[in-house]
């Protein structure tokens, strides 16, 4: 799959078709780009990432999950044909929910995790509060439709960009092809001719991404949803040169030309700028009874984050500073702080420490002082 080349114009974000979209850098869990970032939208089969990632923390992947009826009854969308009593590994539950977006696999999921479906809903969405996703409700695991079932482009950011750090996740949704393989009971073992026992069923699936067969530089997940009300959906992640950044694509004609061109844009437009220097004199601080009356204070240490080209001249500065300290100050004292903005949100902070020591006035000089 080849894929398009980046459209931009002198160093501004791509145009796409997307109803809302964003881009978030894995590591810092900053947002370079957002469209319509925090608008209520459907997440379809986006669901299942934190489905996955809330199985993974809570459950073992060598967990034998016994299927239930709610489970196999599910049968709108993608499935694997789950059928009551089946056994399965977790894990390979989650390569389904993951790699082929079945929806009987997050429901069987589910209900091994917390015992029952809905008191796993309840698990997602107090994960989802705990990660600071503040416009998102789920309703169930896989998706479906529901007045109740919402989130935002920024929100499933903030989701991906959290569950892409766990090595497990990271690795299936990188995945373009596995096996899954459904367990024998002890009822119905089937045999080889030389005595060792086989599966009885096997299937194998291919990841709906189709960035992963893509020659797109660094791609390496994540994740496909589409519902007739959601629209086609996408997250997709990448790494280039020890940076990873992930896209939320939400209801776009073109998802995977939209999730490339941002991708594009992030690695090329987005590139580093250095706040501070470490040592880098700042400002003075006056000093109480002290042999010196103020005293230098540099940064402990040196500040780089990556910005988008545009938006540099926009950084804000701001220095707070601690009260004036009354001596003696030794050197490395830390006064204050020197923070950094773009569009009212934080970029980083450095703290701000005392360049040299200032030693406290004799009791006569301070005696004198104060006459």
């Amino acid at each position: 799959m080849a894929v398009a080349a980046p459209q931009t114009s002198e160093g501004q974000p791509p145009k796409i078709k997307a109803s809302a979209a964003s881009l978030i850098d894995v590591g810092s869990g900053q947002i370079y780009f957002q469209k319509e970032g925090d608008k209520r939208r459907e997440p379809a089969s986006l669901t299942k990432i934190m489905t996955a990632i809330l199985a993974i923390e809570k459950g073992d992947l060598k967990d034998v999950v016994t299927v239930r009826k709610r489970a196999a009854a599910v049968s709108m969308g993608q499935d694997i044909g789950l059928k009551s009593g089946d056994k399965l590994y977790l894990e390979d539950l989650l390569k389904a929910a993951l790699m082929y977006s079945a929806n009987d696999s997050t429901v069987a999921i589910g209900e091994h995790i917390a015992g029952e479906h809905d008191l796993f809903v309840k698990m997602m969405n107090d994960k989802a509060k705990s990660l600071g996703m503040k416009n998102t409700n789920f309703a169930n695991t896989n998706g479906f439709h529901h007045p109740n079932h919402y989130t935002t482009a920024n929100d499933l950011a903030i989701l991906t960009s959290y569950a892409l750090q766990n090595e497990t996740f990271a690795k299936i949704v990188s995945t373009e092809e596995a096996v899954i393989t459904w367990l024998p009971d002890e009822e119905s073992k089937s045999v080889t001719e030389n005595g060792e026992e086989k599966p009885l069923k096997q299937r194998t699936i291919h990841s709906t991404n189709r960035l992963l067969r893509s020659d797109y530089q660094g791609i390496n997940g994540v994740k496909t949803g589409t519902t007739p009300r959601a629209g086609n959906c996408l997250v997709a992640s990448a790494a280039r040169e020890g940076r990873q950044l992930a896209v939320v694509i939400l209801n776009s004609n073109n998802r995977w030309n939209d999730a490339t061109r941002l991708l594009d844009y992030g690695f090329k437009e987005v590139r580093p700028v250095v706040l501070a220097e470490k040592d880098e004199l700042v400002t003075e601080l006056e000093v109480r009874e002290g042999l010196e009356k103020r005293v230098s204070l540099v940064a402990l240490e040196r500040l780089e984050v990556y910005v988008p080209r545009i938006e540099v001249e926009k950084i804000q500065r701001k220095v707070v500073l601690t009260p004036a300290p009354e001596a003696p100050v030794k050197r490395g004292d830390k006064l204050g702080k020197m923070k950094f903005y773009l569009d009212d949100k934080e970029l980083g902070a450095v703290d701000l420490v005392a360049n040299q020591d200032v030693d406290r006035l004799s009791w006569f000089k301070r005696l004198f002082d104060k006459s």
